[in-house]
């Protein structure tokens, strides 16, 4: 399995310069923040200062006048409160910041996964996206609660301890300068480093979650045919590599975040150490001085350790981010309507003229197809698996582009009507309908507010779905479990009926509709589709030949074209290709004759 590619050094900034967009809104509340931020450095640097005053003009001296000595004591006790009430709000302000952002990117997220197309999804596993919405976006909040806050504490600290080193000894002051272009390399390297690491990590962990939910949809298939183990070493294999980039990114950890660091520290304490034991030979050395430098030296490489432990949330926020931002400007959106408010459809008229359409832009999975659907006629189309059956059901609602040919509806192209338009007036049934978490009325009803109980009711009931509903415990309101599995395919397939019915629709699609209905619902499936494509425009999909006999044409598709059309008795007579397909369903010369004489 391929390693993913690796931010360069211009891409991570990119990012991050994104990231901080999202910041923008909430510039007022970051002011705020950011003044808590500053009085709390403010006293992290005063406070060394005053304890050296102690030293050097009091302590040194032995010399303890009450009152300045207490105002000095007051002083530094009243910052350390102060202190400690400061870093809590300014802490506070940060979460509460960050929370907001994450609140809004994943909200954004989410939408984009709404408007892409059904091209991007048959591309990319579900487990991935959940991935982005979930794992990276927490990545990222932790950035906003800690990296960015520390950062910039860490950075003014580290200005203000040197500004208070010059004050105390310019030169001194100088010579521990000479530790930061160490600091800069370390830091330098081990973004370097775990850069690569974490960009693995994160794939290999996207690649789990989608391992996990393929496995869970599809558990009845993997037990049915004994795949458990093949499932549980390729997961395995997956984790491995995960643990592996684990490993490696806790190597670089443990060698560069603080051994490294504590090593330029233990060169700065013998830099000030030998300064202050060379000057002795000439000169008093200030106890107070030496205590403040000390102090700071500490002080200096509690940030730089903030910093760079705070690195590898750095790390993983660019990482998570590029992921989210890479989802974000995703391309293959739902196909784009260009709206016209006249438009609308009233009669329902269905026009293909020499559509051809391709999924991969290579290999035609329709070529030139044309036929017309006058409003209330009924059209089959039939075929063998890969004849492009579901293709013009795909194009005919907009779910993939076409460049090729003209779809129309009530002699306007497909592509003029507003997008609500299409849905409201266009019903679609699928042979596996998708039943939602929730009741039988919200599945139904699908949040349409304009639905009242009755309207729910008067489309079950138009259905043939009332019956069994009423007979379930709390009727209507009765929980369906994910994807209503405790129902029969029959019944799951009158709710998607009743859901369709619901909307009054002027076009009525049926994808395979009675393909995996069971005998007990049979009779009441097939009543409920003569009721439904009375008076509307209806186009069929059915592999079972013996439900469409009555349409008003029937379409025979062979390799994306059109190979025979006609009524079913009209094709019959034909003895083409349909023919051939209803002797093997039917099983028989005998049966062929009877319904040809």
């Amino acid at each position: 399995m391929e390693s993913p590619p690796v931010l360069n050094a211009k891409e991570q900034r990119s990012v991050l310069f994104r990231l901080l967009a999202y910041a923008k809104p909430h510039m007022k509340m970051i002011s705020i923040a950011f003044g808590f931020l500053l009085l709390a450095t403010a006293g992290d640097v005063l406070g060394p200062i005053l304890v050296k005053i102690f030293i050097d003009d009091y302590l040194r001296e032995g010399i303890f006048p009450f009152q300045p000595l207490m105002l000095l004591g007051s002083a530094y006790i009243g910052i350390q409160i102060l202190n400690v009430l400061v870093s809590y709000f300014q802490l506070l302000k940060f979460q509460e910041i960050a929370l907001k952002i994450i609140q809004q990117m994943r909200i954004d997220v989410f939408t984009k996964v709404q408007q892409l197309g059904l091209k991007y999804f048959d591309k990319t596993p579900a487990g991935s996206l959940v991935s982005r919405v979930t794992n990276d976006t927490e990545a990222i909040k932790d950035m906003f609660v800690s990296v960015i806050a520390t950062f910039i504490q860490s950075g003014i600290l580290l200005f203000g301890i040197f500004v208070a080193m010059f004050f105390l000894n310019v030169k001194l002051a100088l010579f521990t300068m000479l530790i930061l272009p160490f600091i800069v390399l370390i830091m330098s390297l081990y973004r370097k480093l775990s850069s690569r690491f974490y960009q693995e990590m994160r794939e290999r962990l996207s690649q789990l979650n989608a391992k996990l939910s393929e496995s869970l949809q599809g558990m009845s298939i993997i037990q049915m045919f004994r795949q458990e183990e093949r499932l549980k070493r390729e997961f395995g294999e997956i984790n491995d590599q995960h643990f592996e980039a684990g490993m490696r990114n806790i190597k670089a950890d443990g060698l560069l975040l603080r051994p490294a660091v504590d090593l330029v520290y233990i060169l700065a304490l013998i830099i000030v150490l030998s300064f202050f034991g060379i000057t002795s030979f000439d000169s008093t050395v200030e106890i107070g001085v030496l205590y403040a430098f000390i102090n700071y030296l500490d002080r200096f490489f509690e940030p730089v350790n903030n910093m760079m432990m705070r690195l590898s949330l750095y790390q993983q926020a660019i990482v998570a981010a590029s992921r989210v931002f890479k989802l974000l400007d995703e391309k293959e959106l739902a196909p784009e309507q260009t709206e016209t408010e006249t438009d609308k459809i009233t009669v329902g008229k269905i026009e293909f003229k020499d559509v051809s359409f391709s999924y991969d832009g290579k290999r035609d999975v329709l070529k030139n197809i044309s036929f017309t659907v006058n409003s209330g006629e009924t059209i089959a189309f039939v075929g063998h698996t890969g004849s492009g059956k579901s293709s013009i059901i795909n194009l005919l609602m907009r779910f993939y582009e076409f460049e090729r040919g003209e779809i129309l509806i009530d002699d306007h192209s497909i592509k003029n009507y507003p997008v609500k338009e299409l849905r409201d007036k266009m019903g679609l049934v699928l042979q596996d309908p998708f039943l939602f978490y929730g009741t039988i009325a919200d599945n139904i009803r699908l949040h349409n507010q304009s639905l009242d109980e009755e309207d729910i009711r008067q489309a079950a009931e138009f259905v043939q779905a009332d019956a069994f509903i009423r007979k379930l415990e709390n009727g209507y309101g009765h929980k369906v479990t994910e994807r209503g599995s405790t129902f029969s395919s029959g019944q799951r397939q009158l709710i998607a009926f009743a859901r369709t019915i619901a909307t009054n629709p002027k076009i009525l699609v049926l994808d395979e509709a009675t393909a995996n209905i069971d005998t007990e619902t049979e009779e009441a499936i097939q009543v409920a589709l003569a009721k439904m494509r009375q008076g509307r425009t209806t186009i069929a999909i059915a592999h079972r030949l013996s439900t469409i006999q009555d349409a008003d044409q029937i379409i025979v598709l062979h390799h994306g074209e059109i190979v025979e059309r006609g009524t079913h008795q009209e094709l019959i007579s034909q003895q083409g290709l349909y023919q051939k397909m209803y002797l093997l369903q039917n099983g028989s010369v005998e049966r062929l004759e009877d319904v040809v004489g």
